[in-house]
């Protein structure tokens, strides 16, 4: 219930808590999923939505569109704190919510941020109140849910993506923010320059909510004219010093890929300082994890199968240790993958048989390959490997594609050593012709 505190409450706010969207149409960003014609859009206007997870950088929406879904459906809304709250705390949300949806006939949505912090206790806790509806459960995380969070929660809820704000997003803001006489600085007499407001965007790495504050800062600290709040370039830079390696979307992206091709071109000391300088702007080192992992297939494969298990490790241990610690075994497997010799038969295989499976889907097993323990047709002639010496030349794709040759072994590192049975080396010849 609004009142005189809540109201004082609100006006103390920071500016971006003072301008958080209260409408879909006034909510920024995300128009992947909130479009005009997408279906969350659609789910939240005929109040369809079931459980959900809101996975996604901090400062990208994820907060605010929960409480505008709560605000539309016309349902309870509750939110709690993954970190602060326990089962207590999950028992009683749901106690009430069953006696809302008794007496009042209303849904309860609950907003619980942070959510990949919920241990499988606290996430079991709610998976009845969940599958029988009284709970709308919506987790709010910056974490991949598919990792940090169990399973059986995840598998009961829909994972939408946001993705960092776009610079005319975050412009967007600040413009509502100078003109905004309710809870902006509308009432205030400011001049900003457009590179001093270019600077906010791009120092925001497309979180809304660090822009507006530094904008916030901005208003109350510059200097006066005549009255008039003088905001200019050099204001804005001096604010910013402490998010100045922040990055934008694109910047974001053009930094991932250099980082994979210097990994792909063997040049340790670009894929550490790509590595280190995505870091150093707020990436999370798992992310670097995945590509590495990723890339000791992709890159190198089977000429050092070891790069795979030194870039694995690497990753196990910097879960152990954390930061700044775990950098250190993450460093050492970026200098093993690219200095370890290159091959790229893993993924190409792995593509020519994918096309294969899509071409061929219908394909019949080989007579000699099918189970018969249930089967009571006469039995094919199969030949058990281990009675001719552990190899022996049969067939085992289907019949439209026998020939077909997909791994060829490069002849780099470890991989030389590989050699094709006979039947296969002359069909990987044809191929190659």
């Amino acid at each position: 219930m609004e009142n005189l505190f809540s109201e004082n409450t609100k006006k103390l706010a920071p500016l971006a808590e003072r301008l958080r969207p209260e409408t879909l149409d006034d909510f920024l960003g995300q128009e992947h999923l909130v479009g005009k014609y997408s279906f969350l859009r659609r789910a939240i206007l005929t109040d369809k939505l079931g459980s959900s997870i809101f996975y996604g950088p901090p400062g990208t929406g994820k907060t605010t569109l929960a409480s505008i879904i709560a605000k539309q459906t016309n349902s309870f809304f509750v939110k709690l704190n993954a970190v602060s709250s326990g089962v207590a705390d999950v028992k009683k949300v749901i106690a009430d919510a069953k006696a809302n949806m008794e007496i009042c006939g209303k849904k309860t949505y609950l907003l619980l941020d942070e959510c990949h912090r919920w241990n499988k206790a606290q996430s079991d806790s709610m998976l009845e109140a969940i599958e029988k509806g009284y709970i709308i459960f919506i987790g709010a995380t910056t974490e991949n849910p598919f990792i940090s969070m169990t399973r059986a929660i995840v598998s009961r809820c829909r994972v939408f993506e946001f993705k960092p704000l776009t610079k005319q997003n975050i412009l967007s803001a600040i413009n509502k923010a100078l003109t905004d006489k309710e809870n902006g600085f509308g009432n205030l007499d400011i001049e900003i320059d457009e590179k001093a407001k270019s600077y906010f965007v791009t120092t925001s790495g497309g979180d809304a909510r660090i822009a507006l504050g530094n904008l916030e800062i901005a208003v109350i600290s510059s200097d006066k004219v005549n009255g008039k709040i003088i905001i200019s370039e050099e204001n804005a830079k001096e604010l910013c010093t402490s998010n100045n390696r922040s990055i934008d979307e694109d910047l974001y992206f053009d930094m991932l890929s250099a980082f994979c091709k210097s990994l792909r071109g063997s040049d340790a000391d670009a894929s550490l300082y790509w590595a280190h300088r995505l870091i150093e702007s707020g990436c999370d080192p798992l992310l670097i994890f995945r590509r590495l992992l990723a890339h000791a297939s992709e890159d190198v494969g089977l000429a050092n199968s070891n790069a795979l298990v030194v870039a694995n490790s690497a990753m196990q241990a910097y879960l152990q240790m954390g930061v700044p610690e775990g950098l250190i075994p993450m460093s050492h497997a970026i200098i093993y993958v690219c200095m370890s010799p290159k091959s790229n038969s893993v993924i190409i295989a792995m593509h020519a048989a994918k096309e294969d499976v899509k071409n061929t889907f219908t394909g019949d097993v080989p007579a000699h390959l099918k189970n018969y323990n249930y089967l009571n047709e006469k039995r094919e002639k199969y030949k058990y490997p281990h009675d001719f010496g552990g190899y022996v030349d049969q067939q085992y794709l289907p019949d439209e594609i026998k020939d077909h040759v997909y791994y060829v072994p490069s002849k780099n590192g470890s991989e030389a050593s590989i050699h094709l049975p006979e039947n296969k080396l002359n069909n990987s010849d044809k191929d190659s012709k």
